[in-house]
């Protein structure tokens, strides 16, 4: 895959991410969208690590650890959002955490971080140029 394809199997996944988890929230599935929504920011972050350093990202998952390694700069409130989200992903893996942030994934909760994930996505989106 050249730097263009990789870019745009990373935009792609992170699309299609999206729209799956669109339709969890819908389906009230609330935990799992949050989990999604971590691998569309995941996904839209590897994009800009392939574009600034031409090379293939790193197998990481931690959403502050792959910025650093990006020419983004996003400012704090977007850092204090993505060191929240990093929990998405954890807790879902974990039999421990799982049933607390099952708890923790009410329609309110899970609306208004869905939404943060929604904008950061237009603003990482926005902010490639390739």
């Amino acid at each position: 895959m050249d730097k263009k394809e990789n870019i745009e199997y990373w935009l792609k996944t992170a699309f299609h991410d999206l729209d799956t988890a669109e339709s969890l929230f819908q389906s009230a599935h609330y935990d799992w969208c949050l989990f999604i929504g971590h691998l569309v920011l995941e996904k839209m972050i590897k994009a800009h690590f392939v574009n600034d350093n031409d090379d293939v990202p790193p197998k990481l998952h931690d959403l502050l650890r792959l910025i650093e390694k990006t020419k983004l700069y996003p400012d704090e409130e977007m850092l204090t959002f993505w060191e929240r989200a990093n929990y998405f992903c954890i807790s879902t893996r974990y039999p421990d955490e799982k049933l607390k942030f099952y708890n923790t994934c009410t329609l309110e909760y899970t609306e208004s971080q869905f939404n943060k994930i929604k904008k950061y996505y237009e603003w990482l989106k926005l902010n490639l140029k390739y």
